[in-house]
Protein backbone atom coordinates (compact mmCIF):
# COMPACT_ATOMS: atom_id res chain seq x y z
CA UNK A 1 0.00 0.00 0.00
CA UNK A 2 1.61 3.23 -0.96
CA UNK A 3 0.76 6.66 0.49
CA UNK A 4 1.79 5.71 4.25
CA UNK A 5 4.48 8.31 4.31
CA UNK A 6 4.22 12.35 4.17
CA UNK A 7 6.60 15.18 4.39
CA UNK A 8 10.13 15.82 2.01
CA UNK A 9 12.85 16.66 4.70
CA UNK A 10 10.98 15.82 8.17
CA UNK A 11 9.36 13.07 7.13
CA UNK A 12 6.81 10.56 8.83
CA UNK A 13 5.62 7.01 8.25
CA UNK A 14 2.76 5.52 9.95
CA UNK A 15 2.04 2.26 10.17
CA UNK A 16 -0.19 -0.43 11.65
CA UNK A 17 -4.13 -1.32 11.52
CA UNK A 18 -6.86 -1.24 14.43
CA UNK A 19 -7.28 -4.80 15.17
CA UNK A 20 -3.29 -5.71 14.70
CA UNK A 21 -0.52 -5.93 17.47
CA UNK A 22 0.16 -2.38 16.93
CA UNK A 23 -0.05 1.04 16.03
CA UNK A 24 3.05 3.29 15.31
CA UNK A 25 4.94 5.76 13.43
CA UNK A 26 8.43 6.10 12.06
CA UNK A 27 9.90 9.68 12.07
CA UNK A 28 12.86 10.61 10.05
CA UNK A 29 14.81 14.29 9.49
CA UNK A 30 14.29 15.21 13.13
CA UNK A 31 17.49 17.19 14.24
CA UNK A 32 19.74 15.81 16.47
CA UNK A 33 19.54 17.54 20.46
CA UNK A 34 15.74 17.94 20.43
CA UNK A 35 14.83 16.98 24.41
CA UNK A 36 12.35 14.21 23.86
CA UNK A 37 10.96 11.50 26.38
CA UNK A 38 8.12 9.20 26.07
CA UNK A 39 6.03 11.84 28.35
CA UNK A 40 6.42 14.29 25.75
CA UNK A 41 4.33 12.43 23.46
CA UNK A 42 2.12 10.59 25.67
CA UNK A 43 0.70 13.93 27.12
CA UNK A 44 -0.59 14.72 23.19
CA UNK A 45 -1.50 10.98 22.55
CA UNK A 46 -4.06 11.18 26.21
CA UNK A 47 -5.71 13.87 24.22
CA UNK A 48 -6.90 11.71 21.42
CA UNK A 49 -7.17 8.43 23.10
CA UNK A 50 -10.43 6.82 23.42
CA UNK A 51 -13.23 6.95 26.79
CA UNK A 52 -11.84 10.02 27.86
CA UNK A 53 -15.73 11.01 28.52
CA UNK A 54 -19.34 9.38 27.52
CA UNK A 55 -19.23 11.22 24.28
CA UNK A 56 -16.25 8.64 22.97
CA UNK A 57 -16.13 5.44 22.16
CA UNK A 58 -15.29 3.02 25.43
CA UNK A 59 -12.75 0.64 23.77
CA UNK A 60 -10.52 0.55 26.75
CA UNK A 61 -7.07 1.60 25.80
CA UNK A 62 -4.43 3.20 27.37
CA UNK A 63 -2.95 4.17 24.15
CA UNK A 64 1.06 4.23 25.75
CA UNK A 65 3.56 4.76 24.09
CA UNK A 66 7.39 2.78 23.95
CA UNK A 67 10.00 4.81 21.72
CA UNK A 68 12.13 1.76 20.17
CA UNK A 69 14.83 4.08 18.52
CA UNK A 70 16.39 6.94 18.03
CA UNK A 71 16.64 8.66 21.71
CA UNK A 72 19.60 8.53 23.95
CA UNK A 73 20.44 10.38 27.33
CA UNK A 74 16.88 11.91 26.46
CA UNK A 75 18.10 13.70 23.21
CA UNK A 76 16.58 12.78 19.78
CA UNK A 77 20.20 11.25 18.01
CA UNK A 78 18.93 12.41 14.37
CA UNK A 79 18.01 8.78 13.21
CA UNK A 80 14.81 7.75 12.59
CA UNK A 81 12.72 7.37 15.72
CA UNK A 82 10.77 4.71 15.90
CA UNK A 83 7.52 4.80 18.08
CA UNK A 84 4.74 2.20 19.01
CA UNK A 85 1.61 1.80 20.72
CA UNK A 86 -0.02 -1.82 21.35
CA UNK A 87 -3.42 -2.79 20.65
CA UNK A 88 -5.14 -4.16 24.00
CA UNK A 89 -8.54 -3.72 23.73
CA UNK A 90 -9.73 -4.87 20.17
CA UNK A 91 -13.28 -6.59 19.68
CA UNK A 92 -12.85 -8.08 16.30
CA UNK A 93 -16.12 -10.26 17.34
CA UNK A 94 -18.20 -6.96 16.91
CA UNK A 95 -16.90 -6.32 13.22
CA UNK A 96 -18.18 -9.78 12.25
CA UNK A 97 -21.48 -8.81 10.55
CA UNK A 98 -19.93 -6.31 8.32
CA UNK A 99 -17.81 -9.03 6.80
CA UNK A 100 -19.75 -9.28 3.84
CA UNK A 101 -21.41 -5.49 3.23
CA UNK A 102 -20.34 -1.84 3.29
CA UNK A 103 -20.96 0.42 5.88
CA UNK A 104 -22.54 3.50 4.39
CA UNK A 105 -19.90 6.43 5.03
CA UNK A 106 -16.70 3.87 5.67
CA UNK A 107 -14.55 2.78 3.14
CA UNK A 108 -15.34 -0.87 2.94
CA UNK A 109 -16.42 -0.60 -0.79
CA UNK A 110 -13.42 1.54 -2.08
CA UNK A 111 -10.99 -0.59 -0.35
CA UNK A 112 -13.01 -3.72 -2.12
CA UNK A 113 -12.49 -2.00 -4.97
CA UNK A 114 -9.30 -1.08 -4.82
CA UNK A 115 -7.26 -3.93 -3.11
CA UNK A 116 -10.07 -7.13 -4.18
CA UNK A 117 -9.70 -7.47 -0.22
CA UNK A 118 -10.13 -5.34 3.26
CA UNK A 119 -9.34 -5.62 6.93
CA UNK A 120 -12.90 -5.78 7.87
CA UNK A 121 -12.36 -5.63 12.04
CA UNK A 122 -12.56 -1.37 12.58
CA UNK A 123 -11.02 -0.46 9.26
CA UNK A 124 -7.90 -1.68 9.49
CA UNK A 125 -5.93 0.95 7.50
CA UNK A 126 -8.88 2.91 7.87
CA UNK A 127 -9.29 3.14 11.00
CA UNK A 128 -9.08 6.50 13.33
CA UNK A 129 -6.24 4.43 14.97
CA UNK A 130 -4.05 5.18 12.27
CA UNK A 131 -4.31 8.56 13.17
CA UNK A 132 -2.21 7.49 16.46
CA UNK A 133 1.38 7.60 14.45
CA UNK A 134 0.30 11.17 13.67
CA UNK A 135 -0.21 12.55 16.97
CA UNK A 136 3.01 10.64 18.03
CA UNK A 137 4.64 12.49 15.36
CA UNK A 138 3.02 15.68 16.04
CA UNK A 139 4.14 15.98 19.26
CA UNK A 140 8.05 15.65 18.24
CA UNK A 141 6.97 18.31 15.52
CA UNK A 142 5.71 20.39 18.35
CA UNK A 143 8.74 20.19 20.36
CA UNK A 144 10.91 21.82 18.19
CA UNK A 145 8.34 24.62 16.96
CA UNK A 146 8.61 25.43 20.72
CA UNK A 147 12.03 25.87 20.55
CA UNK A 148 11.48 28.09 17.79
CA UNK A 149 8.93 29.86 19.77
CA UNK A 150 6.02 29.10 17.55
CA UNK A 151 2.67 28.11 19.32
CA UNK A 152 -0.28 25.99 18.01
CA UNK A 153 -3.72 26.85 19.36
CA UNK A 154 -6.23 24.16 18.20
CA UNK A 155 -10.06 23.85 19.44
CA UNK A 156 -13.68 22.86 18.40
CA UNK A 157 -15.08 25.75 17.04
CA UNK A 158 -18.39 24.22 16.59
CA UNK A 159 -19.94 20.82 17.13
CA UNK A 160 -23.61 20.11 15.37
CA UNK A 161 -25.38 22.94 15.02
CA UNK A 162 -23.57 24.97 18.92
CA UNK A 163 -20.97 27.29 17.88
CA UNK A 164 -18.57 28.85 20.49
CA UNK A 165 -18.84 32.60 20.93
CA UNK A 166 -15.55 34.32 20.92
CA UNK A 167 -17.03 36.87 22.96
CA UNK A 168 -16.33 34.22 25.68
CA UNK A 169 -13.02 32.97 24.31
CA UNK A 170 -11.22 31.35 26.96
CA UNK A 171 -8.22 29.39 25.94
CA UNK A 172 -7.39 27.79 29.44
CA UNK A 173 -11.20 26.55 29.00
CA UNK A 174 -9.81 24.06 25.76
CA UNK A 175 -8.64 21.44 28.27
CA UNK A 176 -11.41 21.86 30.72
CA UNK A 177 -14.14 20.57 29.08
CA UNK A 178 -14.61 17.06 27.14
CA UNK A 179 -15.67 18.93 23.79
CA UNK A 180 -12.31 20.77 23.57
CA UNK A 181 -14.53 24.37 23.22
CA UNK A 182 -12.58 27.45 24.26
CA UNK A 183 -16.24 28.43 25.29
CA UNK A 184 -18.01 27.03 28.66
CA UNK A 185 -21.15 27.69 27.88
CA UNK A 186 -21.05 25.99 23.95
CA UNK A 187 -19.68 23.38 25.10
CA UNK A 188 -22.15 22.50 28.25
CA UNK A 189 -24.91 23.11 24.97
CA UNK A 190 -23.43 21.00 22.87
CA UNK A 191 -23.02 18.51 25.58
CA UNK A 192 -26.87 18.53 26.02
CA UNK A 193 -27.60 18.59 22.26
CA UNK A 194 -24.67 15.13 22.16
CA UNK A 195 -27.11 13.18 24.92
CA UNK A 196 -30.68 13.65 22.25
CA UNK A 197 -28.51 12.49 19.66
CA UNK A 198 -27.10 9.64 21.42
CA UNK A 199 -30.38 8.67 22.40
CA UNK A 200 -31.52 9.12 18.71
CA UNK A 201 -28.77 6.44 18.20
CA UNK A 202 -27.91 9.10 15.70
CA UNK A 203 -23.94 11.30 15.72
CA UNK A 204 -22.90 14.98 14.63
CA UNK A 205 -19.98 16.85 13.22
CA UNK A 206 -18.72 19.92 13.69
CA UNK A 207 -15.45 22.34 12.70
CA UNK A 208 -12.09 22.55 14.11
CA UNK A 209 -10.02 26.09 14.17
CA UNK A 210 -6.23 26.03 14.67
CA UNK A 211 -4.13 29.27 15.13
CA UNK A 212 -0.48 29.30 14.60
CA UNK A 213 1.37 31.75 16.33
CA UNK A 214 4.69 33.05 16.13
CA UNK A 215 5.36 31.93 12.46
CA UNK A 216 8.18 33.84 10.63
CA UNK A 217 7.91 35.19 7.11
CA UNK A 218 8.73 33.32 3.81
CA UNK A 219 7.77 30.05 5.12
CA UNK A 220 6.29 27.31 2.14
CA UNK A 221 7.08 27.02 -1.52
CA UNK A 222 5.61 29.40 -4.16
CA UNK A 223 4.37 26.82 -6.80
CA UNK A 224 3.75 22.82 -5.59
CA UNK A 225 4.74 22.98 -2.18
CA UNK A 226 3.27 26.64 -0.99
CA UNK A 227 1.78 26.46 2.80
CA UNK A 228 -1.49 26.40 2.48
CA UNK A 229 -1.67 24.00 -0.63
CA UNK A 230 0.50 21.27 2.17
CA UNK A 231 -1.91 22.07 5.28
CA UNK A 232 -5.10 21.36 2.61
CA UNK A 233 -2.98 18.02 1.76
CA UNK A 234 -2.11 17.09 5.52
CA UNK A 235 -5.56 18.08 7.17
CA UNK A 236 -7.61 16.14 4.24
CA UNK A 237 -5.90 13.08 4.66
CA UNK A 238 -7.59 12.90 8.20
CA UNK A 239 -10.28 10.19 7.36
CA UNK A 240 -13.46 12.17 8.68
CA UNK A 241 -12.12 15.48 7.18
CA UNK A 242 -14.48 16.76 4.08
CA UNK A 243 -13.30 20.44 4.15
CA UNK A 244 -10.31 22.95 5.03
CA UNK A 245 -10.54 26.91 4.91
CA UNK A 246 -7.83 29.23 5.19
CA UNK A 247 -8.40 32.54 6.39
CA UNK A 248 -11.80 33.97 5.54
CA UNK A 249 -12.02 30.60 3.45
CA UNK A 250 -15.27 30.30 1.30
CA UNK A 251 -16.30 33.30 2.38
CA UNK A 252 -14.47 35.58 0.17
CA UNK A 253 -16.17 34.61 -2.72
CA UNK A 254 -18.82 36.54 -1.48
CA UNK A 255 -17.12 39.68 -0.83
CA UNK A 256 -16.08 42.98 -2.11
CA UNK A 257 -13.16 43.51 -0.11
CA UNK A 258 -11.16 41.17 1.47
CA UNK A 259 -7.27 42.20 0.90
CA UNK A 260 -5.24 42.90 3.51
CA UNK A 261 -2.99 45.96 3.85
CA UNK A 262 0.35 46.64 4.68
CA UNK A 263 2.04 49.14 7.53
CA UNK A 264 5.12 49.75 9.20
CA UNK A 265 5.09 49.74 12.67
CA UNK A 266 8.32 49.80 15.45
CA UNK A 267 10.46 49.09 11.77
CA UNK A 268 8.92 45.87 10.74
CA UNK A 269 5.96 45.07 8.01
CA UNK A 270 3.30 43.72 9.22
CA UNK A 271 -0.21 43.41 7.64
CA UNK A 272 -3.58 46.09 8.75
CA UNK A 273 -5.38 42.66 8.80
CA UNK A 274 -5.75 38.93 8.37
CA UNK A 275 -8.20 37.88 5.90
CA UNK A 276 -5.73 35.72 3.94
CA UNK A 277 -5.05 33.63 7.29
CA UNK A 278 -1.29 34.16 7.39
CA UNK A 279 -0.46 32.75 3.70
CA UNK A 280 0.38 34.90 0.71
CA UNK A 281 1.69 32.75 -2.92
CA UNK A 282 1.75 29.90 -0.59
CA UNK A 283 4.57 31.82 1.20
CA UNK A 284 3.72 32.46 5.63
CA UNK A 285 3.76 36.51 5.79
CA UNK A 286 3.95 36.80 9.64
CA UNK A 287 0.30 37.05 10.60
CA UNK A 288 -1.10 34.23 12.60
CA UNK A 289 -1.90 31.14 10.46
CA UNK A 290 -5.93 30.85 10.84
CA UNK A 291 -7.62 27.48 9.40
CA UNK A 292 -10.50 25.24 10.19
CA UNK A 293 -11.26 21.44 9.32
CA UNK A 294 -15.34 20.63 8.77
CA UNK A 295 -15.33 16.84 10.66
CA UNK A 296 -18.53 14.83 9.22
CA UNK A 297 -20.95 13.06 11.68
CA UNK A 298 -19.13 9.71 12.57
CA UNK A 299 -21.20 7.15 10.04
CA UNK A 300 -20.79 4.25 12.07
CA UNK A 301 -24.18 4.88 14.65
CA UNK A 302 -26.98 2.03 15.78
CA UNK A 303 -29.99 3.68 13.45
CA UNK A 304 -31.05 1.37 10.82
CA UNK A 305 -28.82 2.55 7.19
CA UNK A 306 -29.74 1.22 3.69
CA UNK A 307 -26.41 -0.82 2.28
CA UNK A 308 -25.60 -3.45 0.12
CA UNK A 309 -23.67 -6.99 0.59
CA UNK A 310 -21.07 -8.75 -1.93
CA UNK A 311 -23.64 -10.55 -3.30
CA UNK A 312 -25.53 -7.64 -4.72
CA UNK A 313 -28.76 -7.51 -2.38
CA UNK A 314 -29.81 -4.05 -0.65
CA UNK A 315 -29.93 -4.63 2.92
CA UNK A 316 -30.54 -2.35 5.69
CA UNK A 317 -27.56 -2.03 8.53
CA UNK A 318 -27.55 -1.49 12.44
CA UNK A 319 -23.88 -1.18 12.87
CA UNK A 320 -22.70 -2.72 16.50
CA UNK A 321 -19.33 -1.81 18.74
CA UNK A 322 -17.89 1.01 20.62
CA UNK A 323 -17.72 4.06 18.31
CA UNK A 324 -17.74 7.83 18.76
CA UNK A 325 -21.02 9.60 18.86
CA UNK A 326 -18.65 12.61 17.63
CA UNK A 327 -14.79 12.49 16.46
CA UNK A 328 -14.39 16.81 16.28
CA UNK A 329 -13.20 16.30 20.15
CA UNK A 330 -10.42 13.59 19.49
CA UNK A 331 -9.73 15.02 16.40
CA UNK A 332 -8.39 18.24 17.64
CA UNK A 333 -5.21 17.05 18.58
CA UNK A 334 -5.11 14.94 14.90
CA UNK A 335 -5.61 18.04 13.18
CA UNK A 336 -3.15 20.28 15.65
CA UNK A 337 -0.20 17.38 14.81
CA UNK A 338 -1.00 17.33 11.24
CA UNK A 339 0.06 21.17 10.94
CA UNK A 340 3.06 20.79 13.28
CA UNK A 341 3.98 18.54 11.41
CA UNK A 342 3.69 20.47 8.21
CA UNK A 343 5.05 23.62 9.20
CA UNK A 344 8.22 22.03 10.54
CA UNK A 345 8.95 20.29 7.13
CA UNK A 346 8.69 23.18 4.89
CA UNK A 347 10.62 25.10 7.90
CA UNK A 348 13.56 22.49 7.00
CA UNK A 349 13.10 23.17 3.34
CA UNK A 350 13.03 26.91 3.91
CA UNK A 351 16.46 27.00 5.13
CA UNK A 352 18.02 26.60 1.98
CA UNK A 353 16.13 29.34 -0.04
CA UNK A 354 18.60 32.04 0.20
CA UNK A 355 22.81 31.27 -0.27
CA UNK A 356 23.83 34.22 3.02
CA UNK A 357 21.77 31.84 5.12
CA UNK A 358 23.39 28.99 3.81
CA UNK A 359 27.35 30.69 4.08
CA UNK A 360 25.84 32.25 7.39
CA UNK A 361 25.65 28.71 8.61
CA UNK A 362 28.93 26.77 7.04
CA UNK A 363 30.80 29.61 8.30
Amino acid sequence: MAGSTYGNIFKITTWGESHGKAVGVVVDGCPAGVPLCEEDIQFFLDRRKPGQSAYTTQRNEDDKVEILSGIFEGKTTGTPISLVVHNKDHHSADYSQIAECYRPGHADYTFDEKYGFRDYRGGGRSSGRETIGRVAAGAIASKILESLNISIMTYSKSIGNVSINYNNFNKDEIQKNPMYMPDSNAAKLAGDMLKEKMAEMDSVGGIIECVVAGMPTGVGEPVFDKLDANLAKAIMSIGAVKGIEIGDGFAVATSNQRHDGFKVENGHISKTSNHAGGVLGGISDGSPIVLRAAIKPTPSIAMTQQTVNKSMENIDINIKGRHDPIIVPRAVVVVESMVAVTIVDLLFQSMTSRMDNIIKFFK
